[in-house]
């Protein structure tokens, strides 16, 4: 762990916060006595975010038969921890500005990971579906930090990317001293998310286990790196899909044990649901 990138985020002024709603859409689903009232009156104090939450409720993703109206009925039908994740989606939309094509291709990259995270951790029951949409949804969340922090900078490292035919994560090491897996777990940390994210965020590309013995953790972990992949795969928030990714064979798919045909499976599932509700999420 960098202790001195994490001593500079943690006190850092300018960096993006939680919008106040997530905090206390959280605070409140974890003390126990929520009621769905009271979680709509938190939400519906921010009408952007109500809007949104009303929004990808009536998505196919989510299945409901019927049209949903009310945030209340959203609660009821689709249960607290569902909307949980929701909520901190539809206001963390928020942090990914100023909205310009970097910013787009982001975004879109992070919520399709969060969905292919919860698809990935359903079929396989390898995490919690909750969990796993927060973990796919944050785990690019150091990206937008770093380019909120100074653009130009980002700039040279996506130039880099494109010109030369390399991952970001090659081409941020010639440019930072640390890595957008080390600031997204960071910034996480100062949002007061759960730990367990943190790691998931700091090891979906490495997957490098040896301090780690917590089967739970590494099973989230490896859901959200496959998640990435099912999203590079298809091209969904980079210029051109990486078609040739083995989802099988890669390090995620290994420790989830998923076969050829479980992941061309998932992958087919995911890309119709992304397919399908991509306006009501991304626009």
């Amino acid at each position: 762990m960098n202790k001195e990138l994490e001593t500079a985020i943690m006190t850092a002024a300018d960096l993006p916060t939680i919008p106040i709603v997530a905090i206390k859409v959280m605070e409140l689903i974890e003390s126990d006595s929520a009621t769905a009232e009271e979680l709509a009156k938190i939400v519906s104090s921010d009408p952007a975010v109500a809007a949104r939450v009303l929004k990808i409720s009536n998505s196919s993703f989510y299945g409901c038969r019927r049209q949903i109206q009310t945030l209340s009925s959203a609660i009821v039908i689709l249960g607290f921890s569902t909307l949980r994740s929701l909520v901190v989606a539809a206001s963390v939309k928020q942090v990914y500005k100023p909205y310009g094509l970097t910013e787009k291709m982001l975004w879109e990259h992070s919520f399709a990971a969060g969905l292919a995270a919860r698809i990935i951790a359903r079929r396989t029951r390898a995490a919690n579906e909750e969990e796993a949409f927060l973990a796919g949804l944050f785990h690019d969340i150091g990206k937008i930090i770093m380019n909120t922090l100074d653009r130009d900078k980002f700039q040279e490292v996506m130039q880099h990317c494109y010109n030369e035919g390399i991952s970001f994560g090659q081409a941020e090491k010639g440019v930072y001293p640390f890595t957008h897996d080390e600031v997204g777990a960071y910034v996480i940390r100062k949002w007061n998310f759960p730990e367990v994210l943190t790691t998931a965020i700091l090891q979906h590309h490495q997957l490098d286990f040896s301090e780690l013995d917590d089967p739970a953790l590494i099973n989230l972990t490896a859901v959200t790196s496959l998640a990435d992949q099912f999203c590079l795969k298809l091209g969904i928030g980079i210029r051109e899909p990486q078609e040739e990714i083995d989802l099988a064979a890669s390090k995620a798919g290994q420790l989830l044990k998923i076969t050829e045909e479980n992941a061309a499976e998932m992958l087919e599932v995911f890309d119709k649901a992304f397919s399908e509700d991509k306006a009501l999420f991304t626009s």
